[in-house]
């Protein structure tokens, strides 16, 4: 067995090969990427306008950013009544950003770097160093923005990998070793307990929460009730425990889990601004809680004070602006106390748990939703930080992006939760009842990923769009696939028009009317980001989608995570004479796209190419016996 201390080491040797290569990649795109293939990456915005700047509540100098681009996108879709899929954008809370101008046919970029404080549709607002860098890009006709190397989250990962091997901490080697496997996890003895509103493997999933002493795992499959099961182990938690860390990968899955925490009516402290805006979102974010604080009035006008004498030229006024700056951190420590002790749960992502902010907290117990989509150096950061560990998420759904080959190969996209659920199989609980899927969209999925072990609640198991109809769908598409872009990006024009057509027909064969009163939606899934833009465009362009527009979204697998709708249309693109399928091999996001669907699902691929992987022979032999 592997010395854990070894494991760690070899996982920051992978992790540096994974920096190097991410540097790279955003080399190349400064260097060698056009703007507009950089804007539909969701990497820049180009134009960009400035708007008003201001001091926030944590005494940062911010400005509004305006994307030009994506408001004019906006404007055309709505006068179009076309889909909401907007092309997607990877700004969000945290993120370091860079500004460029435009000058003749270079680009030009500006020496500082900046970090989004909040980012919201076509406007986001980032700190800024000085105030002469607001008049350096407001003086630009030409200006846009672009995400920039995060080195940040690599230091933090880094040294969070560091303080492990190290055994920092009798804690944090205990866990270490558990995690490996060298040590066996440990549980409370005691009767279980009664919860008459979950099934019983949800049941199960809470006691074995509250039982574990270091470690458990939640193993949530599609449309198990993983958030549900999850929020009621946090609220018996709390009846145990004076407060709670919860994080997850992305800042979406934090708002999601903390606003389910909210509507339960656990007061939760968010650090770092939600992506899914709205007033209840906004009310428990630091910045928030911090403005509403009745010391925060005596806080700002001392702040202003400092600002106005830094700028003035009078006497003494060093010692004056030392002596403000003391009485402003004594005010600002008061407060963020009385925030902490306020909360029941603290809300962040892995990497938000090494903000400033969180400086010498401490918990019993860390969650860690979506588990299975984080890179073990990331939940390390947060672990430094608890006494014990409760994972949850599915490991045969989404992986963690990983750019590097080599790193991959190595078994950097290998998780915590995949390393835990081997070494330490009697901690992990699966939630083995779905309400999402009728049964025969579900039991494929479940023969393949669960050993059989899901099933169908009664609510589910029969549901349909039309009576005595074929739930799931093999459309064969014969045209060769084409690449196209600078990175072979890969389209089936063919597919996607028999795609198109299809669902023009099974939208007629409900009627128009039923569609519309019922609300049916559809989703439009492709892996390639290519093919999910020409059937956006598509359909926006085609008069006899126009009164179904609103209720049909198109995007990549990775867009549709977490989501699901009443029929789902997947074109696999794929289809040429040597039987390649490139990412189509990885089964986990196949995985994923099939179980969006609650009653119909309609597969479009070369049956031909993709049979030469035993899982499409496989899953075409299954849609034939239905």
């Amino acid at each position: 067995m592997q010395s854990p201390t070894l494991y760690i080491q070899r996982l920051r040797q992978l992790l540096m090969m994974e920096y190097e290569a991410e540097k790279e990649e955003f080399r190349v795109q400064s260097e060698k990427m056009s703007i507009d293939r950089r804007r539909r990456r969701g990497i820049c915005w180009y134009p960009v306008s400035v708007g008003r700047s201001y001091y926030n509540s944590l005494n940062q100098l911010v400005v509004e950013i305006h994307d030009n681009h994506r408001s004019q996108e906006g404007d055309d879709a709505a006068a179009d009544n076309a889909t909401s899929d907007k092309e997607s954008t990877l700004f969000e809370y945290g993120k370091p950003v860079q500004f460029f101008a435009i000058q003749g046919e270079k680009v030009r970029y500006f020496s500082f770097s900046s970090v989004i404080s909040y980012a919201d549709g076509d406007m986001m607002v980032v700190s800024i160093p000085s105030s002469a860098n607001i008049a350096e890009i407001s003086s630009c006709e030409k200006l846009g923005v672009q995400l920039y190397f995060d080195e940040t989250s690599y230091r933090t990962m880094l040294s969070a990998l560091d303080d492990v091997a190290n055994g920092k901490g009798r804690r944090l080697a205990d866990l270490r070793d558990m995690f490996a496997g060298n040590k066996p996890v440990r549980k409370l003895t005691m009767p279980p307990m009664s919860f008459p509103w979950l099934n019983p493997t949800q049941e199960k999933a809470v006691n074995e929460v509250l039982w574990a002493k270091d470690v458990a795992v939640v193993h949530g499959p599609p449309g198990t009730g993983k958030t549900t099961t999850l929020v009621e182990a946090i609220y018996e938690t709390l009846r145990r425990e004076t407060q709670v860390l919860v994080c997850a990968q992305s800042n979406m899955a934090v708002d999601w889990i903390s606003e389910k925490l909210v509507d339960h009516g656990v007061p939760v402290l968010r650090i770092g601004n939600p992506t899914r805006v709205n007033d209840k979102m906004l009310s428990f974010t630091y910045e928030r809680k911090f403005e509403s604080h009745p010391d925060y009035p005596e806080l700002w006008a001392i702040r202003k004070n400092i600002r106005q004498l830094q700028s003035a030229k009078a006497p003494n006024r060093h010692q004056k602006v030392a002596r403000l700056r003391e009485r402003a951190q004594e005010i600002e420590v008061r407060i963020s106390a009385d925030l902490f002790n306020e909360a029941r749960v603290v809300a962040c992502t892995l990497v938000g748990a090494a903000n400033k902010i969180m400086v010498g907290q401490k918990f019993s117990t860390l969650f860690i939703d979506e588990a299975a989509q984080a890179l073990e150096p990331a939940c390390w950061i947060a672990i430094r930080r608890a006494g014990r560990v409760i994972l949850a998420g599915d490991h045969q759904q989404l992986p963690p992006t990983i750019k590097c080959n080599e790193a991959m190969r190595g078994g950097l996209g290998k998780t915590l939760m995949e390393r835990i659920v081997e070494t330490q199989p009697d901690c992990v609980t699966l939630l083995g009842v779905q309400y999402r899927m009728s049964d025969a969209i579900m039991k494929f999925s479940s023969e393949w990923f669960y050993d059989g072990k899901l099933r169908s609640d009664d609510s589910v198991r029969h549901r349909s769009v039309l009576d005595y109809e074929k739930p799931i769908v093999w459309v064969n598409s014969e045209e060769p696939e084409q690449y196209i872009g600078e990175n072979h990006g890969r389209i089936n024009k063919a597919e996607a028009d028999l795609l198109l057509l299809h669902l023009q027909g099974y939208i007629a064969k409900i009627g128009v009317e039923r569609f519309l009163s019922d609300n049916i939606d559809v989703g439009i899934i492709s892996p390639y980001r290519v093919q999910t833009h020409y059937i956006r465009q598509q359909i926006n362009r085609r008069e006899e989608f126009r009164r179904v527009r609103h209720l049909i979204s198109v995007n990549t697998v990775d867009g549709f995570q977490g989501q699901e709708r009443d029929i789902i249309f997947i074109s696999l693109v794929r289809s040429n004479e040597h039987g390649q399928i490139g990412f189509l091999s990885d089964l986990r996001r196949m995985n994923v796209a099939m179980t969006r669907a609650r009653m119909k699902l309609v597969i479009f691929g070369n049956a031909l190419t993709l049979s030469h992987s035993p899982f499409y022979k496989k899953l075409i032999e299954y849609i034939e016996t239905l």
